[in-house]
């Protein structure tokens, strides 16, 4: 596919997806949504990890309104069906992980599609709005899905009632993030997290984040049998052998992702 409305690297086991629509925003186009799935795909069998960003001041602004789609109009239920949830999918079942280096505004959908990764590391200066209510909608892209996981059901029902700017300093103390960080140290910091995780034991991040999001369907004694599981997959990769040398030698691990 060639990309018209992001851009695509892939460097050193980190693949970069940046949104690339700056005059709108990045706001969220049914061609955007397209590029950003393939890009994901193509990234999980590729990449060690994957970084979403957006260009100029903004992350995403949301759904471009003025977007018709291939459909000629904006069906809001097939747009959802056919084309947010493939996306969504294709961040949330990455099998590698996923950080959203929130660069500036993330409002509604684009707030979501930031949730949506394993991590959000956000600029201080950048903002989450669930702004759907503002124009006669719920929250969507996930919203209703990752919000009340995240900071609970009582600041869920508040974020998306009132529709309120959620500074990325207050969702890093919510835990809606991981992150907040100074503006001027943001792109560096993002980079070299990712950097981290892309030379990491690939196998074993994997694993921990299946083992972390399916914990909740599951009682204390399944878990237990399913770290277990995993533990023992984890222990027979060449990773594992390498950080366990490293230890003993008391140097850097150099993982293979293996």
């Amino acid at each position: 596919m060639e990309y018209k409305e992001i851009l695509f690297s892939l460097q050193d086991g980190l693949a970069v997806i940046t949104l690339n629509r700056e005059a709108r925003k990045n706001a969220l186009t049914s061609r955007m949504r397209s590029e950003i799935t393939h890009a994901m795909r193509l990234a999980a069998g590729e990449a060690r990890a994957v970084v979403l960003t957006g260009a100029g001041d903004a992350f995403c602004s949301g759904q471009d309104l003025s977007d018709a789609g291939s459909q000629g109009k904006l069906d809001l239920e097939r747009t959802l069906r056919d084309e947010y949830l493939p996306m969504l999918q294709a961040i949330y079942d990455c099998p590698v992980p996923v950080i959203a280096a929130v660069n500036g505004a993330a409002a509604g959908a684009g707030a979501n599609l930031a949730l949506a990764a394993d991590v959000v590391i956000a600029c201080e200066s950048a903002f989450f709005m669930q702004a759907f209510t503002k124009i006669g909608l719920i929250p969507d892209a996930g919203g209703t899905w990752f919000l009340p996981r995240q900071i609970g059901l009582a600041k869920a029902t508040g974020a998306a009632l009132f529709a309120d700017r959620i500074s990325a300093q207050q969702a890093s103390d919510w835990g809606m993030i991981w992150e907040a960080v100074p503006d001027a140290e943001f792109d560096a910091h993002w980079r070299a997290r990712a950097a981290y995780l892309a030379e990491g034991p690939t196998k074993a991040l994997a694993a921990t984040k299946a083992a972390l999001r399916d914990s909740y369907g599951r009682t204390l004694a399944e878990q237990l049998s399913e770290e277990a599981h995993l533990q023992g997959q984890c222990g027979k990769t060449r990773d594992f052998l390498e950080g366990v040398t490293a230890f003993m030698e008391k140097r850097p691990a150099k993982f293979e992702g293996r």
